[in-house]
């Protein structure tokens, strides 16, 4: 049985900004579960017993090698992908990094990392989830 698709998922997510008002995206690579080639504030799925905040200081950090702290829960909603008939629970949160540079350590989840101001943001193919965390962030600021 597949997360999302035979079973509704749970994902959690992070909006990291950098000291010159950046956010930190990457490109989903082909290995992923869905919406490949998009760009995303990252994350990925909860595991059974794993808590919303550990599980995304831990795909960081898997993925990314980077030591976050979580600051703040940004929203959580129904993250429906139609054309994929898959449905998550997403759960974003505000984080910072604590320590680390970002590496891709996953290159089959993830083709290309960056930082970004919204502005560059804006006209990106975002995934839905993310399309979703970049409005939070313009009607925040």
């Amino acid at each position: 049985m597949k997360k999302g698709v035979d079973y509704v998922g749970v994902g959690v997510g992070a909006l990291i900004k950098n000291e010159n008002n950046e956010y930190f995206l990457s490109k989903r690579g082909m290995g992923c579960r869905n919406e490949v080639g998009t760009w995303e504030f990252p994350g990925g799925g909860v595991e059974f017993g794993d808590s919303l905040e550990e599980t995304i200081i831990r795909e960081m950090d898997e993925e990314y090698n980077l030591k976050i702290k979580v600051l703040d829960l940004v929203k959580t909603v129904d993250h429906m992908i139609p054309n994929e008939s898959q449905h998550w629970v997403a759960i974003t949160f505000l984080c910072e990094i604590v320590s680390g540079e970002p590496h891709i350590n996953e290159p089959d989840k993830c083709s290309q990392i960056g930082w970004f101001s919204l502005h560059e943001i804006e006209s990106m193919n975002l995934s839905i989830i993310s399309r979703d965390g970049f409005n939070w962030l313009k009607d925040h600021l």
